[in-house]
This record gives structure tokens, sequence and C-alpha cells, in this order.
């Protein structure tokens, strides 16, 4: 029996952005919700204290947050050590910040960011915790990131894949998809599917899995 799952979107999203990954994640038999936050004029100061509170005291649980949604998952981790979280499928998160957000901000766009901007720009390097942690990366480098100069062949456009690795995490796996289409692809829900079930990506189906 697996935990139920709560997934988190990205920056500039709604709940209705990862409701493509809750339908086929429902189809392989979870139990799934999501968790809506204001990204840009709340922020994590606003999201994370939301975050928390919607899981304290509801037993046992795993997260998929996509982008921003991954950092949120994390943060909320960090400073509620005591959440029953037992996994957390990262989707294109920067976790080592995003050079996509600080080329924003050097183009004179921070405000495009909002309260999120901190922490996209510098994101959690230093995170450790109890969760099992996996990251899903795409590379198909088309997006913002690939648009600005920020990012090159080595990314899902907006993401750079150096920047989704964090030493101690359980598994890392890199799918075929551009960062938007990681909440849309078959082969990302798949992966994000085992991960949840397993604590481990699928090496079996000859995607690259490092």
């Amino acid at each position: 029996m697996t935990s139920p799952v709560l997934l988190l979107h990205g920056i500039w999203n709604a709940r209705a952005w990862v409701g493509p990954l809750a339908w086929r994640l429902r189809a392989q038999g979870f139990l799934v919700n999501s968790f809506g936050y204001p990204s840009v004029f709340g922020g994590p100061e606003v999201a994370v204290p939301l975050l928390i509170e919607r899981l304290r005291g509801r037993g046992p649980v795993a997260l998929v947050g996509h982008s921003l949604g991954g950092l949120v998952a994390l943060e909320a981790l960090r400073v509620a050590p005591e959440l029953e979280v037992s996994r957390v499928v990262c989707l294109g998160s920067p976790l080592c910040g995003s050079e996509t957000a600080r080329a924003l901000a050097g183009h004179g766009w921070a405000a495009a960011l909002g309260r999120s901007g901190g922490l996209l720009r510098h994101g959690l390097p230093a995170w450790q915790g109890r969760a099992e942690v996996g990251l899903v990366a795409g590379s198909v480098p088309h997006g913002l990131g690939a648009l600005l100069g920020a990012v090159h062949a080595d990314s899902d456009g907006t993401v750079a894949l150096a920047e989704t690795r964090l030493q101690g995490l359980a598994d890392h796996c890199v799918v075929p998809v551009s960062h938007s289409g990681l909440v849309l692809s078959p082969e990302v829900a798949r992966q994000t599917a085992a991960f949840l079930r397993e604590g481990r990506f699928d090496r079996d189906r000859g995607r690259r899995v490092a």
C-alpha cells in the first residue's frame, strides 16, 4: 500500500497545471491530490507554512513537485522535519539554484519571479532530511532559459541538468522532455510512480538513469 500523493505546481502555474500528471498517477492506483499556492505574490514565506499546515497530522504522504514546487516541498521538510513524508519526487527542480532565475534578475525582470526569486536563484544545496528524494530531469533544451542564453544543451530549456543534482539524493533520472513536458510525459509519470513505490527509478526500459 503506497502513501497518498500530493502534487505541487511550479511558478506562474496553478493546481490545474499538474492535472495531467495527477491523472496518470491515479491510473496507476495512487490516491492523488494537488496543493495550490501563490507562487509569485506569496512565495515560500506563504507556501511553506501553508504546506506544513496541510501535512501536519494527516499521516504518511509522498510529495511530487514540479520545478519550484519541488523546492517548496523540500523547504517545508527542512522547516518541519517531523512531518510524515516518506518520499519526494522533484521534477526539474533547480535544487542547486537556477541560472535562468539569475539571468532574469540580471535583465531587470526579477519582479516576474516575485517572492519566489530568492529560493529559485539559490536553491537548497545544503538540504538534508529523512525523506527519500528522487529527481527527474528533462534533456530537451526548449524553454525560457535557452532563449535567455542561461542554459544550453545539457538542460530542459529552463533548468540545467547540473542544477538538479544534490549529493546524497536517492536517485536521479533523465527523460527526453522539456521543462514543461515533465508534467505531461507518460514516461515521467511512470518513473515517478516507480520511485513512489520502490524508492528508486526504473532502470529496465533503456532510459538514461544515473
